[in-house]
C-alpha cells in the first residue's frame, strides 16, 4: 500500500470526530482529474443516487439547484460531486415525471428555482430508497472488510 494511503487510513483511525476523519483523508487524498471515476460511486450513481438525494433533500424543505449540489457534496466529503450540468437536467426531468414541483423564487425576474417534492416523489424516493439500501449497505461492508484487511 504506498504510504500516502496508509497514513491517510491511520489519520482517519485516529480521529475522534467524522469531520476530523474526513479532514485527515482529504489532507492525503491524491486528487482525480476531470472525467476519473470512481468504481464504487459510479454503481451507486447508476443506481438511482442521485434522484434519491434530490428527493430526500426537497423532502425536508424546498431547495434550488445550487443548494442540493452543495448539500450533496457536503455530505458525501466530496465523494460525490454534481455539477450544474447534471443537476438540471435531472431536476427538469424529475419536474417532467411529477416527482418534484418548482416555482420562481421571483417569477419576474427568474431568479432561483425552488423544488419541493410531490406526492408521486414521495412514492418514488421510498423506491429508490429500496434500489440503493443495499447497494450502499454492501459498498459499506466492502470497504469495513477492506479496512480491517489492511490493518492486518
Amino acid at each position: 500500500m504506498p504510504p500516502r494511503d496508509r497514513d491517510a487510513i491511520e489519520a482517519a483511525e485516529r480521529a475522534t470526530s467524522v469531520d476530523e476523519a474526513r479532514a485527515a483523508v482529504d489532507a492525503t487524498a491524491i486528487p482525480r482529474g476531470a472525467g476519473s471515476q470512481d468504481p464504487l460511486i459510479g454503481d451507486l450513481r447508476r443506481g438511482g443516487l442521485l434522484p434519491l438525494l434530490v428527493l430526500h433533500f426537497v423532502a425536508a424543505e424546498p431547495r434550488y439547484g445550487n443548494q442540493l449540489i452543495e448539500r450533496i457534496a457536503a455530505l458525501t466529503a466530496g465523494a460525490v460531486t454534481v455539477n450544474p450540468n447534471t443537476m438540471y437536467p435531472l431536476l427538469r426531468q424529475l419536474e417532467a415525471r411529477g416527482l418534484v414541483q418548482g416555482e420562481w423564487e421571483h417569477p419576474e425576474r427568474r431568479s432561483r428555482r425552488f423544488y419541493r417534492i410531490t406526492e408521486d416523489g414521495l412514492a418514488e424516493r421510498d423506491r429508490l430508497a429500496g434500489e440503493v439500501g443495499p447497494r450502499l449497505q454492501r459498498i459499506g461492508r466492502s470497504i469495513q472488510a477492506i479496512r480491517r484487511e489492511l490493518r492486518g
